[in-house]
C-alpha cells in the first residue's frame, strides 16, 4: 500500500501533555490520511472521530477517487467538501475503511453504533480490504461490555428480543431521541444493552446475529480492525492486529 502525503501529527517521540479528547480525534484523524490509497475509493465511517477524518481528508482530495459513506450525516458531510460519493452498489472493493468505534480491545474487536450507523458501517467494513481503526485511548478495554451494546432491529421483534438479552444477561432499552424510538437511516429501532462482558466477541456475534428480528449486532469481530490509531496524551499509538 503506498502512503499518501498527510499533515504531520505528534508522536510518542514529541510528547505533548493536557490533550483534549478533541484534539486526540483531531490527531488520530489526520493520522489516519497515510493509509488512503492514492486514486482508490475510500470507505468512511460515521461519528465525531471520522468527521476529524473527512476534514483532513478533504486537504487530499484531488488524489483520490471519492469515498463510500456509512451513513447520511457523513455523505453529506463529504459532500460539503467536495469530495465525491459512491454508492455501494457501484464499488466492488475497497483498499482501505477508516471509522471509529466506542470500543476496542486488544485484539482488534470492536463496539460500535453509538452514532446509530452500525448496520451499514458493517457493509461497508466487510467490502474493504483493511479496516482502521481511529479511537481516543479512553475507547481501549480488556473486554468488551463496558459501552452500551447496539443492536439495530425490526420493532416488532424488540420486546422478544429485550427478554433474549435478559436471559443472558444483559439489560436493553430502546434508544430513544426527543422521547420516541431513534429511528435508522434503514428504517429501523435501536437496542442498547448494558451488563455484558463480551468475552468471546466472534461467538458473540455469530449468536445475536441469528436472533429472528435483529438486523445487526453492533459487536465487529468477523469485520474486526486490522490498524487502531489511538490519540494519547503523548501523540497516535499504531496497534496491528
Amino acid at each position: 500500500m503506498t502512503p499518501s502525503s498527510h499533515p504531520s501529527v505528534p508522536t510518542a517521540e514529541s510528547p505533548r501533555t493536557a490533550l483534549s479528547q478533541d484534539e486526540l480525534k483531531t490527531l488520530v484523524g489526520q493520522a489516519a490520511l497515510k493509509y488512503v490509497v492514492p486514486g482508490e475509493i475510500v470507505g468512511v465511517g460515521t461519528g465525531s472521530t471520522v468527521n476529524k477524518f473527512i476534514d483532513a481528508l478533504a486537504t487530499m482530495k484531488d488524489q483520490i477517487a471519492g469515498a463510500v459513506s456509512s451513513s447520511v450525516a457523513s455523505t453529506e458531510r463529504l459532500l460539503a467538501l467536495g469530495i465525491r460519493v459512491f454508492d455501494c452498489n457501484e464499488v466492488a472493493r475497497l483498499a482501505v475503511y477508516i471509522d471509529g468505534a466506542d470500543e476496542i480491545d486488544g485484539k482488534g474487536n470492536m463496539v460500535k453504533g453509538g452514532g446509530a450507523a452500525l448496520t451499514r458501517e458493517k457493509i461497508v467494513a466487510a467490502q474493504s480490504d483493511r479496516f482502521v481503526c481511529i479511537a481516543d485511548e479512553s475507547k481501549l478495554v480488556e473486554v468488551l461490555g463496558a459501552f452500551p451494546l447496539p443492536v439495530e432491529v425490526i420493532p416488532m421483534a424488540t420486546q422478544r428480543l429485550i427478554a433474549q438479552f435478559a436471559a443472558r444477561g444483559g439489560t436493553a432499552r430502546t434508544r430513544l431521541r426527543n422521547g420516541v424510538p431513534l429511528v435508522t437511516d434503514n428504517g429501523q429501532h435501536l437496542l442498547d444493552v448494558t451488563g455484558l462482558r463480551i468475552t468471546e466477541p466472534r461467538d458473540f456475534e455469530a449468536e445475536v446475529s441469528q436472533w429472528p428480528g435483529v438486523v445487526t449486532v453492533g459487536v465487529f469481530a468477523y469485520q474486526r480492525a486490522q490498524i487502531c490509531l489511538l490519540g494519547t496524551a503523548q501523540g497516535v499509538r499504531t496497534m496491528s492486529f
